[in-house]
């Protein structure tokens, strides 16, 4: 998977987080840190955001298909 790819998974992320309220106020969220984790041996992008009104905090999981191929940690590298 090329960079392009990678880059166009984590844009869609932003794009699920952008386009969801907050449950309290109707707020939008500011992503405020972004790990892959692997859970049960599947990669994710767990992504900590906070409202930019309310400060409610929630968590966004997504499948991170282009952590499987390099591994978590140079995946990270190259995202960081």
């Amino acid at each position: 998977m090329t960079i392009r790819d990678i880059m166009k998974y984590i844009e869609s992320e932003y794009s699920v987080i952008n386009d969801t309220p907050c449950e309290i106020c109707g707020g939008d969220y500011i992503a405020k840190d972004s790990d892959i984790v692997v859970i049960n041996g599947i990669p994710y992008d767990i992504c900590d955001c906070i409202c930019s009104e309310c400060g409610h905090e929630k968590t966004f999981q997504f499948c991170a298909p282009f952590a499987e191929d390099t591994g978590t940690t140079s995946i990270k590298n190259m995202l960081n």
